[in-house]
């Protein structure tokens, strides 16, 4: 017997695109560039737990203590949230259109396939801490097994995937503890790498092109995978799908209320991030040898900020629909081109901060570069903005969407269209073969 289940919500359809998830896009934009641009600090003295340097003013430390408490792990999480919430959006789409259920399984087996291959690139060329690949992978893997699965199936999904991620981080929190409590303070250093460099020194220190490229290469080969098995990416790309088949973020009246949601998951990941917070300003050095398996429980924390600020940016997208001024408009230009400005800031970073550009990475500190980071945003939102003028996508969305959509993103044309209304949107269904 053929599976069949709607990719539609049982609310009416809004009339017009909404504003919400592309408002989420572009702010969370900036949050990216702020969480990206501390890895290109090469020649300070970084922590193993963190990338934030501790070797600036005041200012600098007082700043890199923010951004651990409200940025860092929370801009992937609600990234992967709002691609998985995406691929609903754009199922649905093809689904009104009346393109055939197999060819939009062939779209995703292509979009993901080539989101691996941006990646590989984007790190190679410019940035290791690439997490295209990891999306492009996660889609790979969840896609053709839970995507037509029902809410029941996903919900178990997201339980267990949950279990294994809290079993994980409470494993190696022990393992933490445990080699605190036997080995000497130098084993422990070793053990940890302390003393061999950041990850910055690593991947954006090097002054020759091509022996950065390898770096790159080789941590990008070993991230993304990693990424995939920590579980938090897959676990917000499902959460992203249950949340766009119902339109969490498109119209109001849902049974999980979007300020609970912010109110509840923003607590949550500050109660995780503030450990490595006092510990990155010295205020519990106690937990210092521990910390690197304390961030890991600050990882978990940090996809529910991830979704809070998604149902933030929600609550905000919601109240201005229809009536949207020039900032908010701006911003969602950005996230409707969220691909070519995540890349765009790369192409900003890299040759101005890396050794074998400028080599300005090692001459500033953290409240310069957020300044940088500000304006690469900024640019974005420029040519955004000229491009919405001109109705057109971002580059890199095209160059996707022709290596993915070109010859299968046509609808069937039928010989006598029906003089009959078409079915509401709670009707329509996605068939899959058996």
């Amino acid at each position: 017997m053929p599976q069949a289940v709607s990719v539609s919500s049982p609310a009416a359809a809004p009339s017009s695109r909404a504003l919400a998830p592309d408002l989420a896009r572009g702010w969370m934009l900036l949050l990216i560039a702020v969480a990206n641009v501390s890895a290109f600090l090469w020649g300070h003295e970084v922590p193993s737990y963190t990338v934030h340097p501790v070797d600036g003013s005041v200012l600098d430390r007082a700043l890199g203590a923010l951004t651990i408490l409200f940025v860092d792990a929370r801009v992937y999480p609600m990234f992967a949230f709002l691609f998985g919430y995406g691929m609903v959006q754009f199922a649905r789409a093809r689904e009104a259109r009346g393109v055939p259920p197999l060819a939009v399984r062939r779209m995703f087996w292509r979009r993901h396939w080539w989101l691996l291959a941006f990646g590989f690139v984007h790190a190679a060329l410019l940035f290791a801490g690439d997490i295209l690949g990891a999306y492009g992978l996660t889609g790979l893997a969840l896609t053709a097994a839970l995507f037509w699965r029902s809410d029941r199936v996903l919900k178990f999904a997201v339980w267990a995937m949950f279990g294994l991620i809290v079993f994980g981080a409470l494993s190696m929190l022990g393992l933490a503890l445990l080699i605190s409590a036997l080995l000497p303070p130098e084993s422990q250093a070793l053990m940890l790498g302390t003393g061999f460099g950041s990850t910055a020194d690593l991947l954006n220190g090097v002054e020759n092109y091509g022996w950065a490229m390898l770096a790159r290469v080789g941590m990008w080969l070993v991230s993304t995978p990693a990424t995939v098995l920590s579980l938090v990416v897959p676990l917000c790309v499902l959460l992203g799908w249950l949340a766009g088949r119902h339109r969490w973020l498109e119209v109001s009246g849902s049974r999980i209320g979007l300020g609970a949601v912010a109110f509840w998951g923003i607590v949550v990941s500050l109660l995780g991030a503030a450990p490595i917070a006092l510990v990155y300003l010295d205020l519990l050095p106690g937990l210092e040898s521990i910390a690197w398996a304390v961030a890991l429980l600050g990882q978990i924390a940090g996809a529910a900020g991830g979704v809070a600020y998604a149902a933030l940016f929600g609550m905000l997208g919601m109240r201005l629909q229809g009536r949207a001024g020039p900032v908010s408009r701006s911003v969602a230009a950005v996230g409707k081109r969220s691909l070519s400005s995540y890349l765009l800031q790369s192409v900003v970073f890299a040759p101005l901060l890396a050794a074998w550009g400028f080599g300005l990475g090692a001459q500033i500190g953290t409240a310069a570069a957020f300044g940088i980071a500000l304006a690469a945003w900024l640019i974005s939102l420029l040519l955004a903005m000229l491009l919405e003028r001109r109705d057109a996508r971002g580059p890199a969305e095209v160059l996707l969407r022709r290596l993915t959509y070109a010859r299968l993103d046509t609808a069937p044309t039928p010989a006598a269209p029906p003089a009959v209304p078409a079915a509401p949107a709670a009707t329509q269904k996605l068939r899959l073969p058996s």
